[in-house]
């Protein structure tokens, strides 16, 4: 008989999934309060089909990755409008900075005090406004995870307030809100939905239910974005809308590795998009876990089905996959590193500060600083 660990597994307290169902935000909203606070990506018009719909409507823009300052507004404003539950309309930013507002609206005191790495790190005092997250883009999974990643302009950080609490009271995915993406965006989200269904699969905090979820999706992902490159195309969108809820979840529940752990503190030093940078990451990492995971091990063997998953549709031989990926994915417009922002002469610091971020620590291989670095310069050497 097998014997399966112990593990929990939280998630959004509803997920609703398909094509139209945005159709349904407003009465869920609504019937979870009546003074709904909107944040929305920085295009107002996409927004403005849900903001009419909901009456007594307070609206924000989030027009970047949320900042501590951003969020102090927002927050703020919140409070001033007497919202009594939020609704996050966008990519992964917007749906961060709602859900951080959400928590901060109902704890009250300095979001420093709830900040890891830069601040405190505790609990939050009160439980969060109710939350109903609607992504339109498929990259992050924001929608069903418990944290939002929040820019810290003063340490030059992106770390996350965190807290069980924070998962949304609905997530509710309608990959139609995706459709006519540009390819830019399209590829550097789509690589960061790819990267957070492979980490958790590879992660060292692995469960038997996160393992069932990252299996599934991870075939799916690469066939999708190569559809999309040659065109728009429905189908595709859908499973990448699948592949990032998925991969929200895995996340949420196993943790991520050193991509992700290199990507704060990156994002944070240069501005990147989140997306392009676990982009520019996969591949470098993929061959440093390769080169150091043990013969016989459960990694060695994880990273053979990844290797395997990914050879298919990028027309290669398994052994070829991880090279063969991020030379497809700079091919396609992804930036490299460099173009990202990142400076050789950085890379030790980088390293040093990315051994200490939470994401790191589901790494299956504990890097080294020396190796982190070798996979930052490996990095800096493609696109």
């Amino acid at each position: 008989m097998t014997e399966f660990p112990a593990f929990s597994f939280a998630a959004a307290g509803r997920i609703l999934f398909g094509r139209g169902r945005a159709t349904e935000a407003a009465g869920i909203v609504s019937a979870l309060g009546r003074r709904p606070l909107l944040v929305h990506g920085s295009d107002a018009a996409r927004a403005a089909w849900l903001r009419h719909a909901l009456p007594r409507c307070t609206s924000i823009a989030c027009p970047g990755e949320p900042s501590l300052p951003l969020l102090e507004s927002a927050t703020e404003m919140a409070r001033r409008a007497g919202a009594d539950v939020v609704v996050a309309l966008g990519g992964g930013a917007a749906i961060d900075l709602g859900k951080a507002v959400a928590a901060l609206a109902a704890a009250g005191g300095d979001p420093l005090d709830h900040l890891e790495v830069v601040g405190r790190g505790l609990p939050l005092t009160a439980a969060p406004l109710p939350l109903v997250a609607i992504p339109t883009t498929a990259g992050t999974g924001a929608e069903v995870t418990k944290n939002a990643v929040i820019g810290v302009p003063e340490h030059r950080r992106k770390v996350s307030l965190r807290d069980d609490r924070m998962l949304p009271d609905v997530a509710l995915i309608d990959p139609a809100l995706t459709d006519g993406l540009p390819w830019r965006i399209t590829l550097a989200s789509g690589l960061d939905a790819l990267t957070q269904v492979i980490e958790p699969y590879l992660s060292a905090r692995a469960t038997p239910m996160t393992d069932a979820l990252t299996r599934a999706a991870i075939p799916q992902a690469l066939p999708a974005l190569r559809r999309l490159e040659r065109g728009e195309d429905p189908g595709a969108r859908d499973a990448m809308a699948y592949v990032s809820l998925t991969g929200g979840l895995a996340l949420a529940n196993s943790g991520l590795g050193a991509v992700h752990g290199f990507a704060g503190v990156i994002g944070g030093l240069t501005g990147a998009a989140h997306g392009a940078v676990c982009g520019a990451l996969l591949a470098p990492v993929l061959r440093a876990l390769a080169a150091h995971a043990a013969p016989d091990s459960v990694l060695a063997a994880r990273l053979g089905e990844v290797a395997a998953w990914l050879s298919a549709p990028l027309g290669c031989a398994p052994e070829q996959a991880f090279d063969r990926l991020g030379d497809w994915a700079h091919g396609a417009g992804l930036p490299g590193l460099a173009a990202l922002g990142v400076e050789a002469a950085t890379t030790g610091s980088i390293a040093e500060q990315s051994r200490g971020s939470s994401s790191m620590k589901g790494s299956a291989i504990a890097f080294t600083a020396p190796q982190l670095q070798a996979i930052l310069e490996d990095a800096l050497s493609a696109g």
